[in-house]
């Protein structure tokens, strides 16, 4: 049985918020903590505060204001000789520089808050972090290093009845069998999560597990309709909790699935909204994969193949700067799509 999901890095004062609180009341509360803790010399719960607060403007896509807020908490936390709370701050730099695109700094931060966690006696950072880690692993495409990762955290987030870890941990894994053509097993487990999100009132769980099922509905059974209905349902809860990064993919998405039905104006536009969305979070790995979308559209509209072959060309650049291998591959499937291997080839 899984009991009602929670948010463990609302800590201190904050605990009373929930998986579902809206960023902005989250915001409000933080920031209103952070500042009493800090006119009352308390460090510690400095520490704790700041680190709802930087996790509310990560997920609003605000990343300066985030990037200050983990290390300032951070050096509280170290003030107070709070290690746990050390973790905490470092895995939740680790998210941010992984939204960011800046990788090889998101391995090395999470890593980092997974042995805190572990010298600290928290298993629920050390858990969190190691997901991080696994996660990182996951959108490079390396799903052999994190493979089985994913299945150890979900075994113990089942163990533990830890409902949105076993929704994280579903939906990851159900991610990694999408990407490599197992699409009964991928929808399987997107379905497993959604219930499991539902019953725990883990709305953002829910929200991304039925982004997850659209895909699967659209690539496997061509059902346009009922993909949009699940992204429209998925789009409501983005919308109530501001949940930016969320809707962001839930338009790339929603471009994806029109694209496959052949209706690539429509498809232009969402791919266009995503993409302005993405940049103003400055979030490169979500900006890649629209842009991806919009140079496909165009071409589907008849845009000049030089034209496309260099666009592709340059995404490939960017993407593989990033280290993002399976975003690569999916500029070489496209460059496959228009007969454009031949381009690049005479091009070289």
């Amino acid at each position: 049985m899984y009991g009602k999901a929670f948010a463990p890095e609302y800590q201190g004062s904050l605990t009373t918020l929930s998986v579902n609180s809206s960023l902005a009341d989250v915001l409000a509360a933080g920031t209103e903590q952070l500042r009493a803790a800090e006119r009352g010399g308390s460090p510690g719960e400095a520490a704790r505060a700041g680190l709802a607060v930087a996790e509310a403007y990560r997920r609003l896509g605000q990343v300066g204001e985030a990037d200050r807020e983990w290390k300032a908490s951070y050096r509280a936390a170290r003030a107070a000789g709070d290690v746990g709370a050390m973790a905490w701050a470092l895995w939740s730099g680790g998210t941010l520089a992984r939204q960011r695109g800046a990788l090889a700094l998101a391995w090395r931060l999470l890593g980092l808050a997974a042995d805190l966690g572990e010298r600290g006696g928290d298993i629920v950072v050390r858990g969190y972090s190691l997901a991080g880690m696994a996660e990182t692993g996951r959108i490079q495409g390396d799903y052999e290093a994190v493979g089985e990762l994913h299945e150890r955290l979900l075994a113990e987030a089942r163990k533990r009845g830890e409902a949105r870890h076993t929704v994280w941990a579903l939906e990851g894994i159900a991610q990694m069998h999408r990407n490599t053509g197992s699409y009964d097993s991928a929808h399987a487990m997107f379905q497993e999560a959604a219930e499991i999100a539902a019953k725990a009132d883990d709305r953002r769980g829910h929200a991304w597990a039925l982004r997850g099922m659209a895909d699967i509905v659209s690539v496997r059974d061509g059902d346009v309709e009922r993909a949009l209905e699940l992204l429209s349902e998925a789009e409501l809860t983005c919308r109530e909790m501001n949940l930016v990064s969320a809707l962001a993919y839930n338009h790339k998405m929603r471009g994806n699935v029109l694209y496959r039905a052949g209706r690539y104006e429509a498809a232009r536009a969402m791919y266009e909204q995503a993409l302005e969305e993405f940049r103003d979070m400055s979030e490169p790995r979500g900006e890649g994969l629209a842009r991806l979308g919009l140079i496909k559209s165009l071409a589907r509209l008849g845009r000049d193949r030089a034209r496309t072959a260099q666009d592709l060309s340059e995404l490939a650049g960017e993407l593989e700067r990033i280290g993002l291998r399976h975003a690569c591959r999916m500029v070489d499937r496209a460059r496959e799509e228009f007969g454009l291997t031949e381009v690049m080839e005479v091009a070289l």
